[in-house]
């Protein structure tokens, strides 16, 4: 307890001097000079300047453990820089173009309908008791801590389609059955996040492979995604160590803490609050499996025909369905994916005499107020991005890495991997960093060339890894969200465990750079992943 109070009493003394900070900075803003030489371009824009919004909120957020404030205060940092410290500047850029342009974003908008709707249903799906009952019936079958963690996983990889909702679907319907093997809420999000990003960016019929076709001028994007799968390490080798750790037991870091504390005092959040504050709801004891597993099944049928018609496969141009899929808005997808699944449960329910009207009703709200803070959180993030692109960064990084590529041709997949993880984990987006890297990569090697199809992967794969460990990453965040756990305990958390993976990954891409062979390649990532593996289990002390 005294340590809890002390490390409060530390919060309480750093948030004062970050106030006073702010305050300073806000004051110099004030006398600096004003909207005149603003108009003129910042003179931060296409400098190392342009990452330091994004470096300041993921700082403040692992020390102070607040997330929204750090932030916020990221965003005012960016807009001072872009304004060149004027005061009106920095409001206007903050919020006009900042937190209004990302709400008012026609895509930022279908995936909050998409979050809201989705909460809805977690919401109708407890009160109809459809996730108690599977929670009675996954608790008679699976009887083990392994056995829980091994069906998270399969159930992760098995909802492919998109990350969003993987994350959410994967945490309702598991976390009865992980709370009652005492697997706390630290690792549950693990799963599910580990199983969200890696699993779309290596599945050809994801909203993921859409995204990275897109940047491929050529029409050959998806060819180009499904030979890129191979080389795709950290993906990969992500789910290896899943599995092995699930298998074997073996936890390090602060996961090591969190699964004692579970397994020995059946606290499944270490004291930690969880992430959502909704209220608890009585569910009704008639329930049964097919009140969960009816809604899931619907929502993914409706998303994947959603997907296909915001491509157009219906629209009677004979598109076929690869070409659909590629072409599909991931954001009108889910959304109307998501609007018709609502319409078919609250049916379904009415007919199976659930609930009443009434009760489905009372759902809305409720869902929503279980995603304000996913929806908070989500809103900072895209704001801040927007900052990061208002300052050049993409363009700063395009150069350097334009500027340094001749010449370390061998190792180029490495140095790519690294720069996509970098320029992932500061914006918190890996679609951004796929827009970067992708099309200086093809611009470099050739489609023809195997060591281009590599650095392409590479591309991939960083922007994966630095996504799984950003703080500020939408994927990241709704992990959190699905499975109710405190978000900076979740990034705390999984950090070693993704930094392990990366580390090897990037040996493999060293491997890779000399010898570009998939069937040469990958085997040797795998073995070296197992084999770290097994090293830290010896080295770590016994339980």
């Amino acid at each position: 307890m005294l340590e809890k109070v002390n490390y409060a009493g530390r919060r309480m003394r750093f948030l004062p001097a970050a106030a006073a900070l702010m305050t300073v900075l806000m004051t110099v803003c004030a006398f600096a000079e004003e909207a005149e030489e603003a108009a003129a371009g910042s003179r931060f824009y296409e400098t190392a300047w342009a990452l330091l919004p994004p470096v300041i909120a993921i700082g403040l957020a692992l020390i102070t453990k607040e997330v929204y404030s750090s932030l916020f205060l990221g965003i005012l940092t960016g807009a001072m820089l872009y304004s060149n410290f004027s005061f009106e500047g920095t409001l206007t850029h903050a919020f006009n173009d900042g937190i209004v342009a990302v709400l008012s974003d026609s895509y930022n908008v279908g995936i909050l309908v998409f979050l809201v709707v989705l909460g809805t249903l977690v919401m109708m799906m407890n009160k109809a008791g459809g996730s108690a009952a599977f929670g009675r019936w996954a608790s008679e079958r699976i009887r083990t801590r392994v056995g829980a963690q091994l069906a998270t996983i399969a159930l992760g990889v098995l909802i492919f389609i998109d990350d969003y909702f993987n994350c959410l679907t994967v945490g309702s319907v598991m976390r009865p059955v992980t709370d009652k093997r005492s697997i706390s809420r630290a690792k549950l999000s693990y799963l599910i996040d580990a199983t969200a990003a890696p699993v779309c960016i290596i599945a050809p019929v994801s909203s993921w492979a859409a995204a990275v076709s897109s940047y491929v001028e050529e029409g050959n994007g998806l060819n180009l995604f499904i030979r890129a799968i191979p080389f795709n390490f950290y993906a990969i080798l992500t789910i290896v160590m899943m599995i092995f750790l699930a298998v074997t037991g073996l936890e390090y870091g602060p996961m090591a803490k969190h699964e004692k504390n579970a397994r020995e005092k059946g606290d499944i959040f270490s004291g930690m609050k969880a992430y959502s504050e909704a209220a608890q709801t009585k569910s009704n004891p008639n329930g049964i499996v097919a009140d969960l597993v009816v809604p899931i099944v619907v929502l993914i049928v409706s998303c994947v025909i959603g997907m296909i018609y915001s491509g157009g496969f219906f629209s009677g141009d004979g598109i076929s369905f690869v070409d659909a899929f590629s072409e599909s808005d991931a954001s009108v997808g889910l959304m109307l994916g998501s609007a018709v699944t609502l319409v078919i449960t609250l049916i379904y329910y009415l007919l199976r005499r659930s609930m009443s009207f009434r009760e489905l009703a009372e759902c809305l709200p409720e869902g929503f107020k279980s995603m304000v803070p996913a929806i908070l959180i989500l809103t900072f993030a895209w704001s801040l991005k927007a900052m990061t692109d208002s300052l050049g960064a993409k363009q700063f990084v395009e150069t350097l890495v334009k500027g340094s590529a001749s010449g370390f041709q061998v190792f180029l997949p490495a140095i790519i991997f690294l720069i996509a993880c970098f320029l992932s984990f500061a914006t918190g987006t890996s679609w951004g960093t796929f827009g970067i890297l992708i099309p200086i990569t093809l611009s470099v090697f050739p489609l023809t060339d195997p060591l281009g199809i590599v650095c392409m992967s590479a591309c991939m794969a960083g922007a994966v890894c630095g996504d799984h460990c950003s703080p500020i990453s939408d994927t990241t965040i709704m992990a959190s969200a699905g499975a109710q756990c405190d978000h900076v305990t979740h990034v705390s958390t999984q950090l070693p465990y993704a930094m392990t993976v990366a580390a090897v990954s990037t040996v493999s891409y060293i491997i890779a750079g000399f010898v570009p062979n998939a069937f040469i390649a990958l085997p040797a990532a795998i073995v070296l992943m197992i084999g770290t593996l097994f090293v830290m289990r010896k080295v770590m002390p016994a339980k």
